[in-house]
């Protein structure tokens, strides 16, 4: 068993070929802290710490990070499948959250978030991964992802600059490249900035990375007053490619703000000004 170190002159390659048999590039894992602990045929495990990510519209902790971890476990998973000629894109992707999943994984002294991915059934035009999420030795949930098989004109695999200076401040926003546009009691708005470092190998931004955006956009317009809910579910349908611009978006609305329910729709906006993505999320007190 072998790993990728945070260190961006650091890189140990887990199986022969692997940085370049991946939908999730390696300088993207390398941004997000993602350490590739197995990758064999049938089972990827990945692991990410979440214990200092907060959202920055609440600045409450945040999961929308598993997003990041669960695409690139499971995503790597089904990429394997493809024949030559082939790449994937994410089509569907879940997370799902024990009750106490949230609160588990966001502890500031809380260990690593592992994702195990596993393929579920055979290989058609897409294929299929579940994956179990753990936080220590404790299972906290799990979910999801569907791959579509596809021949693109052409696939860039060379490692991008990087574009962030990192310090120990360097918060969530920054890691993504997103900024608060609008944050009012039943809407948000977060800009998605271009940058090289978090688009896929087809030069569009990272499905978990988007998912991740939609997240945050959501549970800000869920938290926008009284005490916290958690993130329980999230779920996201791709639509088209995101192409990240001067005016690509995350948009989220509140659905219903109960007492110990609430619900939130979501979607990114592309730079035509055409939804790419659509989330919802569920979260409970």
């Amino acid at each position: 068993m072998s790993t990728f170190s945070n260190d961006p002159h650091l890189m140990t390659r887990t199986s022969p070929g692997f940085q370049d048999n991946i939908e999730t590039p390696i300088h993207l894992l390398r941004r997000f802290g993602v350490d590739v602990h197995d990758s064999a045929d049938q089972t990827v495990m990945m692991s990410m710490s979440l214990a200092a990510m907060r959202n920055p519209v609440t600045g409450q902790p945040t999961v929308a990070p598993l997003a990041v971890l669960a695409d690139a476990a499971a995503g790597a998973l089904n990429h394997f499948r493809h024949g030559p000629g082939e790449w994937t894109v994410t089509t569907e992707l879940t997370v799902e959250l024990s009750p106490d999943g949230a609160e588990r994984a966001t502890a500031g002294d809380a260990p690593p978030v592992t994702a195990t991915a596993r393929l579920l059934g055979p290989r058609g035009n897409t294929s299929l991964s579940f994956y179990t999420l753990t936080c220590g030795d404790v299972v906290i949930g799990g979910g999801t992802v569907r791959s579509f098989f596809f021949a693109p004109d052409q696939v860039i695999l060379d490692e991008p600059p990087e574009t962030l200076t990192r310090t120990a401040d360097t918060g969530l926003a920054e890691l993504m490249a997103i900024d608060v546009v609008t944050s009012a009691d039943d809407r948000c708005v977060l800009r998605q900035r271009p940058d090289p470092l978090l688009n896929n190998a087809i030069g569009v931004v990272n499905g978990g990375v988007a998912a991740a955006g939609l997240e945050l956009a959501a549970s800000a317009v869920i938290n926008a007053g009284g005490p916290p809910f958690r993130t329980a579910s999230l779920r996201v349908n791709f639509l088209r490619q995101f192409v990240a611009g001067q005016h690509s978006r995350y948009e989220a609305n509140a659905v219903r703000i109960g007492r110990s329910t609430a619900v939130a729709d979501a979607q990114a906006v592309a730079e035509d000004g055409r939804p790419a993505l659509l989330a919802r999320v569920t979260a409970y007190r």
